[in-house]
């Protein structure tokens, strides 16, 4: 398929493939000529030459039943206008005519028999490539039409519906409207999955319409499905940067974590998206004021949206160290050795002690996928914090990693051994790789990174991203970067990056930034006899004097 959409001969090894062609290579090559050529995107050179392809591939089968799987398949037909494919069927009779010559007479193109197993072969091949729901119910229909001993919602290992909603939807009497329930809702989780949002709408919308009917329990299992699906529609409208989100869409948020229908079943994503959605549009009053009390206790990540919405409300005021301490203790708990989190059958959270178990794989797992959905800047902010204070207390540090907010932390850990800090060093890595994305211009967590690299001794990468972060601190050094960002220990840990690349006259500039000029660091490194830096370029950006006369002095010649 790469040969043809790039205008290649096709090479031999495909000739000896389908040297002898049977039902399965046909189909196969069908699904990879649908999935490699998108029909909507690609240009009209690109269709021509699949569709000729097509065509000359129907012309060397001399299976017509073959031929028809081809002919008859949604893509053939959308390739090849209707004179090419009345063309086609005329060089096929001739084909056939000339090879009547032989004794035994060969059917004609048009005198095949519609076989019903090819034709269910084929319906179940247009079920699995449509996506319009009303065509789906007429192939359901059809299929029905000609067996009824097949269970449709089979026909692709592909198609997956939630463990939690499985057993509602099998349990539907009626076999066909069973199938359609089934296909419809794992055609529009998967359209969601791929970000195509109209067409996972339009799929969800009728699987609503046919469970209204009969079904109160399924009716409110698509209303959640359908709020999930228009949260994601929103985020990746632009997230953070666009406006807010309808009030509408805020109160079905609320409206879901506050629902109280008796054996519903839930899908914990949507509780988590639902408590992201708040947090990232800065719903803190909600979270921490008007969250009914229940709906805190019985789902862990509303109880960690709390103490984050509550932390970040706190944050400057008198507080903020209490509303600290109750997020501190939750995460320290999370990250207990002796606790973790799993999920139940029907993909809840709960507690349970297994002190021989890995809490890394588990907690990276889950609590850092609900993290990895958050964008708004400072709940991420409190998170890099809170992870960051935890991971410098570990014995072993020896530099720290350094955060904006990181005094409002306790400075101790009652149970010391228990946590896992091998967990926390992945989550802050992790954690600080996801926020850059999010925003590559946050000076803070530029500084974090930095560190991180610093602490494993990486220091081409950590001098690297302190000069990002005084670059977007100083719209690219025409200011001056602010005190804050270039702390003493900042420019300390660039000296020695500098120091440890050989790069000894950057050395001696760097040491004029400190508040207490380093005289001591900056003679030894102008000492320095092997240096990788281009260090007369550099001699002009020396303005204090007493490292200029040093200068002056060693450069003088004997």
């Amino acid at each position: 398929m790469r040969d043809i959409l790039n205008g290649r001969p096709v090479g031999v090894h495909f000739h000896q493939l389908f040297m002898k062609p049977n039902n399965e290579k046909i189909d196969y090559l069908l699904e990879v000529c649908s999935k490699s050529l998108k029909f909507e995107e690609a240009t009209e050179s690109q269709r021509r030459m699949v569709a000729s392809f097509l065509k000359n591939l129907c012309l060397g089968i001399e299976d017509l039943q073959l031929v028809f799987m081809i002919s008859s398949h949604e893509l053939f037909m959308k390739l090849l206008t209707d004179d090419e494919r009345k063309m086609l069927v005329e060089q096929i009779r001739q084909r056939t005519s000339h090879t009547n010559l032989c004794t035994k007479p060969v059917t004609s193109f048009y005198d095949i028999p519609a076989s019903a197993s090819v034709n269910v072969g084929q319906l179940e091949h247009q079920l699995i490539l449509s996506v319009d729901p009303w065509r789906i119910r007429q192939i359901l229909i059809e299929l029905y039409g000609m067996t009824s001993d097949n269970q449709f919602w089979t026909v692709s290992s592909k198609w997956e519906v939630p463990t939690v909603y499985g057993g509602i939807i099998l349990g539907i009497k009626d076999n066909l409207t069973r199938d359609l329930v089934y296909i419809l809702l794992a055609k529009g989780l998967h359209c969601s999955a791929i970000k195509d949002f109209p067409h996972a709408k339009q799929l969800l919308t009728s699987c609503l319409e046919l469970v209204t009917e009969f079904s109160p329990k399924l009716r409110q299992v698509m209303l959640n499905e359908m709020l999930l699906l228009d949260i994601y529609t929103h985020e990746a409208g632009g997230g953070v940067s666009v406006d807010r989100p309808p009030p509408e869409l805020v109160s079905r948020v609320r409206g879901y974590l506050e629902m109280r229908i008796p054996d519903i079943p839930l899908r914990q994503v949507v509780a988590e998206e639902c408590v992201a959605f708040l947090l990232n549009w800065r719903e803190n009053e909600y979270l921490t004021l008007q969250a009914p009390a229940s709906l805190v206790q019985n789902n862990p990540y509303v109880k960690l949206g709390q103490l984050l919405a509550a932390t970040c409300k706190e944050l400057s005021g008198p507080d903020s160290r209490r509303a600290a301490k109750d997020l501190w203790d939750v995460v320290v708990q999370i990250c207990s050795v002796s606790n973790q989190h799993k999920r139940n059958n029907d993909g809840r959270i709960s507690l349970i002690k297994n002190r021989e178990s890995t809490m890394g794989i588990v907690y990276r797992s889950e609590l850092l996928s609900f993290i990895k959905i958050l964008r708004e800047p400072l709940v991420l902010t409190i998170l890099l914090s809170l992870f960051v204070k935890l991971h410098n207390l570990r014995e072993d540090i020896v530099n720290d990693i350094t955060a904006e907010h990181i005094s409002i932390w306790p400075t101790s850990i009652p149970n010391f051994q228990s946590v896992d800090f091998d967990a926390v060093s992945v989550t802050v890595k992790e954690l600080v790789k996801y926020s850059l994305k999010i925003n590559s211009n946050n000076h803070s967590w530029l500084i974090i990174q930095a560190d991180i690299y610093f602490a494993t001794n990486q220091f081409s990468a950590a001098l690297n991203y302190y000069l990002q972060a005084g670059a977007v601190s100083s719209d690219f050094f025409t200011k001056q970067v602010p005190p804050d960002v270039y702390t003493d220990q900042v420019i300390k840990r660039m000296i020695k990056c500098c120091n440890q690349l050989s790069c000894h006259t950057q050395v001696a500039i760097l040491c004029q930034f400190l508040r207490e000029v380093d005289y001591k660091t900056a003679f030894k490194a102008l000492q320095e006899q092997n240096g990788h830096d281009a260090m007369d370029s550099y001699y002009e950006y020396i303005w204090d004097v007493t490292i200029l006369e040093y200068l002056t002095c060693i450069l003088q010649p004997d």
